[in-house]
């Protein structure tokens, strides 16, 4: 019996044996790259965390530096962000702050490059958009009525559509383009919220421009209590 055994488990240990053979270096390979992936994610996290962390460091430092209104140390750190943390959100944060800082400084030329640099740089397009929004403002204020429009030109996401044709408005009336400035503000006024504060602001715009704005708003439809007492 206990040869019988011996026999079976020889089988198992050649079988077992033969299978490795067979199988053992696709095995291995496997079991390597399952844990090599799982060590390359944690360290990927790893780094990108760090890279958070820092580019948070950094950012404060900006923000400091605006606050003070040093503008040498808002350049210095805002460079050092593009440099070294680009693709973060912090970039993108701390170039529209470093915009504000140089608009408030009068230094136009630094503003147009920072804005500029987030909205090329920038993959969130919310960045984007705010960038070249402000972007033409600063341009509109230097009298570059052209390459603020070509900032506003192409695309906009929904939510910044209104906007971009309330400053494209202000431009053309700018210009003295009325009837472009009119077409502008009313794409902006129908696309804007009821309720908010700027379809107001909106409808001043429009008036100085000889405008009614109430003609612009949907009619309201008739309530079904008020239709079936006309019927009655």
């Amino acid at each position: 019996m206990a040869k019988h055994l011996d026999l079976e488990e020889q089988e198992q240990l050649d079988e077992i044996k033969h299978f490795w053979k067979e199988y053992g270096n696709l095995i291995t390979w496997v079991v390597i790259a399952v844990f090599g992936g799982i060590a390359g994610w944690n360290g990927w996290n790893y780094w990108q965390r760090t890279q958070a962390v820092q580019a948070a460091t950094l950012y404060d430092e900006v923000d400091r530096a605006a606050q003070a209104g040093d503008v040498t140390r808002v350049e210095r750190a805002f460079a050092d962000m593009k440099d070294k943390f680009g693709g973060t959100t912090y970039a993108q944060q701390a170039g529209m702050l470093a915009a504000k800082v140089h608009v408030e400084k009068g230094n136009t030329d630094a503003a147009k490059a920072a804005l500029t640099w987030v909205a090329e740089k920038s993959s969130d397009e919310g960045y984007q958009s705010i960038a070249r929004l402000r972007l033409s403002g600063v341009l509109l204020e230097a009298k570059a009525y052209d390459d603020a429009l070509k900032q506003l030109s192409g695309e906009f996401p929904k939510a910044f559509e209104g906007l971009a044709a309330d400053r494209r408005g202000d431009i053309y009336k700018a210009q003295g383009k009325k009837d472009e400035a009119k077409s502008e503000y009313v794409k902006a006024y129908k696309g804007v919220d009821e309720r908010t504060e700027y379809k107001r602001l909106l409808a001043v715009k429009l008036g100085a421009l000889g405008v009614d704005a109430t003609t612009l708003d949907p009619v309201p439809a008739p309530s079904t209590a008020a239709s079936g007492t006309a019927k009655s």
